[in-house]
Parts: C-alpha cells; structure tokens; sequence
C-alpha cells in the first residue's frame, strides 16, 4: 500500500521522541536525557572469557588428597582423594565383578610390600617412584576436580601451587610439567604449605606442627619466613599400620593362617588398607596425659577440698567401672565376622605410633623421635626472641590432627618437657647431680637465673653523707630525655596491643587452602614464580643452582602487588626453598 506524499513517516515521530545529537528533531530537545552512541563490538564472545585472566586458581598438594578452588573463597570448591579406583582403563568392571581371587588382591600388593601405595600420590622415597604414573594421577586427578567441582572450561588460567616446603625436586618436576603441558597457564606460583597456614591463622609467626600421612614435620615461621624445620618418620601410614596390628592381636587363630612359614619373610596383612584406614579415622582414641608425681603430692595449701556426697554411698562403695567394649565389622578376612574388643585397646595404636612412653628419649633416633620430643627440641633450636613468639602460636595441622585427644596431648607433653627441664639443651643425671652438689653453691652466690642485681641509691653516696656534692651525677639522672619526633610519629602507627609470647599457646587455622587463597587475593608476594615458556625450555634446570639460592632474598611481606607479578621472560629466577632440596 503505497503512502501518500504528505504524510509523516512513521521514523519521523520516533525520531522527534528519542532524538540523537546532529540528527532529525534535534531542535526540539529542550536538554532532555539522550542515549549516547557506543560501537558495537564486532564478536560477541562468552563473558567467562572476560574473566578468565583475573580468576586465579589454587592447587594444595597432598600426599593423599587434593584441593582446588578459586582465588579469594574462603574454602575449596573440591577436594578429590586418590585411590585405586582412578587407575582403572575403559572396560575395567572388576569393581562390580566381585569375587574371592579379587577381594584378596590387596593381599598380594601387600606381599611385595605395596599395602595403601595405591592410595598415595607420591612418596618420599624417589628411587623407586615412576614420575610418569605421578604425572598421570595428577592430570587425572585435576581434570575430574575441573569438571565436577569447578565447572570452568579449558581457558588457560594462572595457577598457585601450595606445596610442602620439603617437597623433592623431582616431584615439584613432575608436578610443573604436567600443569604446563596438559593445562596451558601462563604462570605457576609456588607457596609454601607451612606459611600459608599461618596466613590462615592471621599470625605473623608461628610454629606450624603438620601431622601427615608420610611423616611429621615441624616448621618455626618467622615474620613469613621459615627459619627452622625437623621432622620425623611418624605419621598416619605408621598410625594405621599400627591400627593394623591391634586389630590383628584379637582376631581368631583361624583367621592368621596363611601359607607363608617363614620367620624372615615379608610382613603379612590380614586386614585390608581401607578397613584398617577407616577405623584409624573414626574410632582411634588418643589418651590424656598421666602425671604420677602429682597424683603422690600433697597439696601445699591448707587441707584437701573435700566433696559432699550421699551417705548412702559412702557406706558402700562404689566397684571400678567396668570399661565398655565395641563390636567392629570386618569384611576383607577370610571370613566376615564381628569384631568385640575393648574400647581402650582403641588408644594403643595412637600411644605406640607418636609417643612410645614406655622407652627412654635416648633410645630414638634423630628422624624417629616422638612427636613431643619433637616439637620439644624444635622450640630449644630456635634464637631467644624467635622461640618466645612462636611458643605462643602453636598451629595442629595435617589429617592425624582430627584423631581425638591427640592435639591436647602433644601440648601437655611439651608444657611437662618446659616444665622438668626448661630451655637447658644439656641434661641428665650427671648435670642434675652437678646442679645440686652443695660444695659449687657459695653462700650468698648469685644464680644465673636470677636476674640482673639491682643497685641501691647508697652505692653512690659519699662517705660524708652529703649528696649536693656530687651534683653533676643527680642531674644527669633526673634528666628527661628530649622527644624525638621521629620515634613519636614511629609509635603512633605502631600496634599498641600487648603482644603475647614466652608462654605455651596453641591456636585454629583455617589451613593451607584457605591462607594461599587470601595470600593470592591479597597480591602478596610469592616464594617463586615461574613462567610456562622458560620452564618448558629449560625445565627445573633453568633456575638458579643450589648453592646461589639465597635465603635472605626469600624474606618477603604482605606488600601490594607482588604475588602475580611472575618473571619475565629471560629474567633470574629461582625455586626457592625446594632449589635446595
């Protein structure tokens, strides 16, 4: 229908309601609000893409688990578990396929010596470890985390890697390879597991006692720097393991028989990894401390308290409780059967496997101590000021730190140890007899721990008696010393809060996770941080040599701007604290 000549067009109203600088009807816009024009962008891409360069993830390394998450949750978005299940090929159904020759396959594995190996991602020992299949478990392991709890796709992403400071190189190697070569991120950093868990304290410094699975480490952290590290060999494998032979004591005769004799032959299992692992974790117990000596003294003062009771019970008294018992499920033996046992025998696995009280300290090696001798002895090689902060921040970390009672015992072992032998490194039966010998002790001798002798007015005074003689030495110490405005203006944005340290504190964290993500949301610098294209060039090689890493160099603070700010290319860099393992 065509439109007469002199009609209005339709656009020509529009135009006159919403009118645009320079265009039709501009002259009848009286200031009114206008829509300004904007290019149109020529593709129209996923806005995730947009984000993909400022979300930064973070990777915590364990020995039997894995944690992800982005940068600045509170918590990760997943943690995935290794285990035996993860090695199976397209068209494995033996999970579902049960039958006896493939319920004791364990049983096997455990003859050469390879009891829970399956459920661990590496292990210290690296003479025997095949780096591929770490590097496979890795992969895996991190695109099942990717797809079921991230949900992200396969843009690269800047990645923090939160590993333990005594991590061998090369399992750092394999870790790095596999990230840069499968996933593509442009950097990796690199934090330790010890300092992010004081970051997650909200400690400067502290003593970071990690109980894992391999062994125990104890690390002093110093103004974000470690400055102290021992370790032993006790940890969650050695509590199962023991876990393992309480179990087996109560087991029938019947079900011990096996057809190795041989005295000197491998170690047998008659339990499997998993049953064993879940008993460790929900059912052993760690007894509290018991202290004899304070049981036979009496109290210093005034008389006992003595407490009101029935008179009824008086005259009969009560007979001793009767410990209750617990009846466990065991199905990898030879026959399932119902475990009853008492629910004390619970504690012996956790006694045996971290304290061992019943041995002299002497007896223990350096790499096996008990775990309050540990920490005991990790406090005593620390400088004066150091060990006064960080005995009042001791931080439990690690998967045995949820064993029950356990944590509270540690502590009382070490405030015992503070107590008997305080902060002397030399002791014994000779240097107690030599304390005590009463020929060395002087009349009126000043002890070393007395502190420093005061000084009396008298001292100073003249023989006359007359103190305006000697008038230059009153005024010189009744001056006032002048202000200096420097220290004033130091003072004012200075913490005026008391700072606790010299007495036994311990403390919660939110864990390893938790600190590396408010440390990288907080752009503070990170230990290393190497670039995907020099690390594929060079690999572990291209950074600095062991004997140029510097320590002094790694001390760093919680300044803006440096946790991503990564290496250039062809810049120095350097592996930290994991170039010198």
């Amino acid at each position: 229908m065509a439109q007469s000549p002199g009609a209005p067009l339709p656009h020509r109203s529009v135009a006159n309601i919403r009118s645009t600088p320079g265009g039709a009807g501009h002259h009848h816009q009286t200031g009114g609000p206008s829509t300004p024009l904007r290019p149109i962008p020529s593709n129209f891409g996923s806005p995730s893409g947009l984000r993909a360069d400022d979300e930064i993830i973070i990777v915590e390394f364990g020995t039997r688990k894995l944690q992800v998450g982005f940068s600045g949750d509170p918590a990760p978005r997943g943690c995935v578990w290794f285990n035996p299940d993860q090695q199976r090929r397209v068209g494995d159904f033996r999970k579902w396929q049960r039958t006896d020759h493939q319920d004791q396959e364990w049983k096997s594995a455990a003859a050469w010596g390879l009891w829970g190996r399956d459920h661990e991602l590496w292990q210290a020992d690296v003479r025997a470890v095949d780096l591929g299949l770490v590097g496979d478990k890795i992969e895996r392991t991190l695109r099942e985390a990717f797809t079921k709890y991230m949900l992200i796709d396969s843009r690269p992403r800047r990645m923090v890697c939160v590993l333990p400071s005594g991590l061998p190189i090369p399992h750092l190697s394999a870790a790095l390879d596999t990230i840069f070569s499968r996933f593509q991120p442009p950097t990796i950093s690199l934090l330790s597991s010890p300092l992010a868990v004081a970051v997650g304290a909200g400690v400067r410094s502290a003593l970071v006692v990690d109980l894992g699975w391999s062994e125990t480490v104890v690390t002093s952290v110093y103004e974000y720097r470690e400055v102290g590290s021992r370790r032993s060999v006790r940890g969650g494998r050695m509590l199962v393991e023991r876990t393992h032979d309480t179990l087996s004591k109560h087991l029938p005769e019947r079900e011990k028989e096996t057809g190795n004799d041989a005295a000197d032959g491998p170690r047998q299992y008659f339990l499997s990894f998993e049953e064993c692992n879940d008993i460790a974790t929900r059912l052993v117990w760690c007894k509290p401390r018991t202290d004899p000596s304070a049981a036979a003294q009496p109290s210093s003062e005034g008389l006992p308290t003595v407490h009101e009771q029935d008179e009824a019970e008086s005259q009969y008294p009560s007979a001793p409780r009767e410990t209750g018992t617990i009846r466990i499920p065991l199905k990898s033996c030879q026959s399932p059967l119902t475990l009853e046992l008492p629910f004390d025998a619970l504690a012996e696995p956790c006694e045996s496997a971290f304290f061992e009280s019943q041995y002299l300290h002497s007896s223990f090696d350096d790499h096996e101590l008990p775990l309050h001798l540990l920490v005991y002895r990790s406090l005593l090689q620390l400088p004066l000021d150091v060990r006064a902060i960080c005995m009042s921040r001791i931080i439990f970390t690690g998967g045995c730190s949820s064993v029950l009672g356990l944590r509270k015992r540690i502590f009382d072992e070490v405030a015992h140890l503070v107590r008997e032998r305080g902060w002397d490194p030399v002791h014994g039966v000779k240097v107690d007899q030599l304390r005590a010998n009463p020929k060395l002790k002087r009349k009126g001798a000043r002890q070393a721990n007395d502190g420093p002798t005061g000084v009396s007015s008298s001292s100073f005074s003249q023989p006359g008696g007359s103190e305006g003689e000697d008038g230059v030495w009153h005024d010189a110490a009744n001056t006032v010393p002048e202000v200096d405005p420097v220290e004033e203006q130091l003072k004012r944005g200075a913490d005026k809060r008391p700072r606790v340290q010299g007495e036994l504190r311990a403390i919660e964290s939110l864990g390893a996770w938790s600190g590396a993500s408010l440390a990288t949301h907080l752009k503070a610098p990170a230990i290393a941080a190497v670039d995907r294209e020099i690390w594929l060039q060079h690999g572990a090689a291209g950074a600095s040599r062991a004997s140029d890493v510097d320590h002094k160099t790694q001390r760093q603070s919680l300044g803006p701007g440096g946790l991503m700010r990564g290496s250039a290319a062809g810049s120095a860099w350097t592996l930290g604290i994991w170039g010198v393992n």
